[in-house]
């Protein structure tokens, strides 16, 4: 939401995509048919159509998604966001039931934009950091919708995948000191994968471009691809 404009303002040609049945693309009706390879085979057509290899920059399971792609395809960079760590979403998801157990039902109201104020108190601890003003998270609130069976499924289950190929370019790993949906200390497991740097966002929760620290986040990503690229 914040980043397009901003790194657009700073001189970058940029682009975003919805993904099959997400934003405005087609395929909401099939939703649960998609996985992460169809996710990456979107990025592919996108890439396909730029007149260069692109930096890519991809948020939570979107991370993942980029990382698929690279498996087969190009890029100048990879920057990975809160991604989701290489053992899938298994262990963490204990982790955040033992902390939030009221999580998975909550989300499942927040989806369907039936917001109680359990349900606003336990998503933006768990998505944003505490400096979250009311602003910013009623900003998220229309941008959540439901996710694949199918890529959620194979999210948790991620562990038991080895990736085909990890593409030897320059990498970053992202993330919030505060995130709550995947803890910074799993960063590394990423980045030694990809043998990236590491960048730690003082008080920032898990939508790292959406909240108060979002300027830090971008400040970090601009300094690295001006030392990288």
């Amino acid at each position: 939401m914040n980043f397009l404009p901003h790194f657009s303002k700073l001189g970058y040609n940029c682009h975003a995509i919805d993904l099959s049945g997400h934003g405005k693309s087609e395929g909401h009706d099939d939703l649960d048919s998609f996985d992460i390879d169809h996710y990456a085979a979107d990025v592919g057509q996108l890439v396909a159509e730029l007149p260069a290899p692109p930096v890519l920059i991809g948020h939570s399971m979107g991370a993942l998604v980029v990382q698929r792609y690279l498996e087969k395809g190009k890029a100048a960079a990879v920057i990975m966001m809160s991604p989701v760590p290489p053992t899938g979403l298994s262990g963490c998801s204990i982790q955040l039931a033992i902390k939030q157990p009221d999580f998975i039902r909550e989300a499942a109201y927040a989806v369907r934009g039936k917001y109680t104020a359990n349900t606003e108190r336990v998503m933006r601890e768990v998505y944003f950091s505490p400096d979250t003003t009311r602003e910013q998270f009623e900003a998220f609130k229309p941008l959540l919708q439901p996710e694949s069976d199918g890529a959620v499924t194979e999210m948790m289950a991620l562990a038991w995948r080895n990736p085909l190929r990890r593409a030897k370019i320059p990498a970053l790993v992202m993330g919030g000191e505060l995130d709550a949906l995947f803890p910074s200390n799993q960063l590394y497991f990423t980045a030694s994968g990809w043998n990236a740097e590491t960048c730690v966002i003082p008080r920032a929760g898990h939508m790292l471009m959406m909240e108060p620290q979002w300027t830090d986040a971008a400040a970090k990503i601009d300094n690295w691809l001006g030392r990288k690229l």
